[in-house]
């Protein structure tokens, strides 16, 4: 029963300053992937690309004007809309979401999403395309970024999250208005 009591003690446990760690987080996971597309046009732009393990993984330049492997080329405004509804949901969750112990992992989660959805935002809104440039030449594997490395790790993060360990039926009652 103790032990119940205390399980129960750290889930409900306030998180210190959640908003601003958050946006400490995206801000340096923006900033990271911003710098690294600046190398990219910088190093990589008119060159036939870096091998940096023979047969395996390539740096090389690449302007996606689409979004995950390319799809929905040349519909910058549709994409630019998509991503203002997703950031609209994400800081939705960011305002309602109960800022204890509990629910960090998702947070923190939404947090690395978000911050690669942003970066490849900011792409398309000031290039209008988004730099990619890391290639996993072994599988043919589309170019991609470091932004959509958040995205993907985030999403993955989030589905065993909702599978693992938000599965009570109440976890998400939060969200409703």
């Amino acid at each position: 029963m103790k032990e119940q009591t205390l399980s129960q003690d750290r889930q409900t446990r306030p998180l210190k300053a959640p908003r601003l760690k958050g946006f400490l987080l995206i801000l340096f996971l923006v900033l990271f992937d911003q710098i690294t597309k600046l190398l990219a046009i910088r190093g990589l732009k008119d060159n036939a690309g870096v091998t940096l393990i023979d047969r395996v993984l390539v740096l090389r330049y690449l302007e996606n004007r689409g979004m995950a492997f390319g799809l929905l080329q040349g519909r910058l405004l549709f994409l630019v809309l998509i991503c203002l509804v997703f950031f609209a949901a994400i800081i939705y969750l960011f305002v309602k979401a109960p800022a204890t112990a509990y629910y960090g992992p998702l947070l923190f989660t939404a947090a690395v999403v978000f911050s690669g959805a942003m970066g490849n935002f900011i792409d398309r809104v000031f290039r209008g395309y988004v730099v990619d440039f890391i290639y996993f030449s072994l599988i043919d594997f589309p170019t991609f970024n470091v932004a959509d490395i958040y995205v993907t790790c985030g999403i993955i993060a989030l589905v065993f999250l909702i599978f693992f360990r938000y599965k009570e039926e109440d976890d998400f009652d939060f969200l409703k208005p």
